[in-house]
């Protein structure tokens, strides 16, 4: 899940600050079973970015969740994303988690995300295995979106829903949880400026994945959230 398709260029935006000043997370911590541990033990700390919910007045919140798929590889954890078709009238080509809106037979959060992870990429709920939840983050549309946090063992079966998902593919997750890879930007629109953050990834065959907004603001959360409690657990 991701914003509405965009008014300006998020790419054309140039970068005001890098946080690479920011403290560098412990590999250790990168791990399975650290992962584990950190959201068993340590409290949910507020949001870094709790988005920008409430700037437009008349609009109905509504509740949303996405799935933050960390599959557990050998060679390190990895954060499963998605790129949205071209042809959507919201989200087109923009990075996503799978999510999406909840649904009155939803029994929560992660009945949601489970569910939309399901019916967008073909991941069954028996291969997701739920470990913690971030807040709230809220978007602009009034989405109050529950980004739920969930490990998945390698060889799972993926089919994507080829409407609306054009390509699936992961990063590894210590280079999403390093500030130096965080890039502020400060976008100024008829009565609104808005500032976001980028994280851009290049892939093994030079493919740059420009990974913007909301996504990245819950993974800006997500690295908040790893920066408090014990450096390792």
């Amino acid at each position: 899940m991701s914003g509405v398709r965009p008014i300006f260029d998020p790419q054309a935006v140039p970068v005001t600050g890098v946080d690479a000043h920011l403290p560098t997370l412990p590999a250790a911590l990168m791990e399975a079973q650290a992962l584990r541990r950190h959201f068993a033990s340590v409290p949910l700390a507020p949001p870094e970015w709790p988005g920008d919910g409430g700037r437009f007045p008349g609009l109905s919140p509504r509740q949303a969740a996405v799935l933050v798929p960390l599959v557990d590889r050998p060679e390190g954890v990895s954060v499963l994303l998605t790129r949205r078709t071209e042809q959507l009238r919201h989200h087109a080509g923009q990075i996503s988690f799978p999510g999406g809106g909840m649904d009155a037979a939803d029994a929560d959060a992660w009945a949601t995300a489970c569910r939309e992870a399901w019916e967008e990429i073909g991941l069954p709920g028996e291969c997701i295995e739920p470990i913690g939840q971030l807040p709230v983050y809220g978007t602009v549309t009034a989405y109050q979106v529950t980004p739920c946090i969930g490990l998945v063992q390698p060889g799972f079966p993926l089919q994507l829903q080829a409407s609306e998902v054009a390509e699936v593919f992961e990063v590894p997750l210590d280079y999403l949880m390093q500030p130096a890879h965080h890039r502020r930007h400060r976008v100024v629109l008829p009565g609104l400026s808005r500032e976001f953050l980028s994280m851009p990834w290049t892939d093994g065959r030079g493919r740059e994945r420009f990974i913007w907004g909301a996504t990245a603001a819950m993974l800006r959360n997500l690295y908040h959230q790893f920066s408090q409690g014990p450096a390792s657990l």
